[in-house]
């Protein structure tokens, strides 16, 4: 829930969601140590010896004037389900990040619907950016066949990624401020937006060419 600190700055608070390794972290990373434009707090992370995020990790980005997010991301690993509930409380924008690897596809389906189970009646309502991560695999699943699998044929906006090299982490992260602002500042602007966000998923996962 965006609030207004002691310094005055507007905080939104932006999530990534998804399984284990899919991209989550490096995403963060990447936009900590790679995007420029942007003001970086000090980036805070709980891993365990095989990298993988044991809690969550944030770090909040500033843009020019009083707007700051704080940006988390949640563990993937199945047994951390009561965490990733507690980090993601208060979300104003989430992005799901997808790992595109055929191995992934049944955790990808199991973090997707416990996302619903947790969202409940927001489910659809709440901004969430789908970020298709590791385009660059050979074998990497059709888009149409992920988002089909997934079920995502609600107003979700779509970016195709590869976070190891930083191509689309921006794209998505603007993405989601820009919807996190709208959904908290300007709910009737952003509810006219839904129906366009919608259609245009719909459309992708109707006819998708892979490049």
């Amino acid at each position: 829930m965006v609030y207004k600190d002691k310094h005055g700055y507007y905080r939104f608070k932006i999530v990534f969601y998804g399984p284990s390794m899919a991209g989550k972290t490096t995403m963060v990373k990447m936009l900590y140590n790679k995007i420029l434009g942007l003001k970086k707090g000090r980036i805070h992370s709980i891993e365990g010896t095989d990298g993988r995020t044991l809690y969550f990790d944030y770090v909040p980005f500033a843009t020019k004037g009083k707007v700051l997010f704080d940006v988390y991301t949640v563990p993937g690993q199945r047994r951390h389900k009561r965490q990733r509930k507690l980090v993601l409380e208060g979300a104003d924008a989430i992005i799901f990040v997808v790992d595109s690897d055929p191995n992934a596809l049944n955790e990808n389906i199991y973090s997707i619907n416990e996302l619903r189970e947790f969202l409940g009646d927001k489910w659809g309502e709440i901004p969430i950016i789908i970020a298709l991560n590791k385009r660059d695999l050979a074998d990497a699943l059709p888009e149409t066949v992920l988002l089909r699998a997934l079920r995502l044929d609600g107003p979700f906006p779509v970016f195709r990624t590869i976070a190891i090299d930083g191509k689309g982490v921006k794209r998505v992260f603007q993405e989601a401020a820009r919807l996190a602002m709208l959904y908290r500042v300007f709910p009737d602007i952003y509810k006219e937006q839904l129906a366009d966000l919608a259609r245009i998923t719909r459309e992708r996962i109707g006819a998708v060419s892979e490049e």
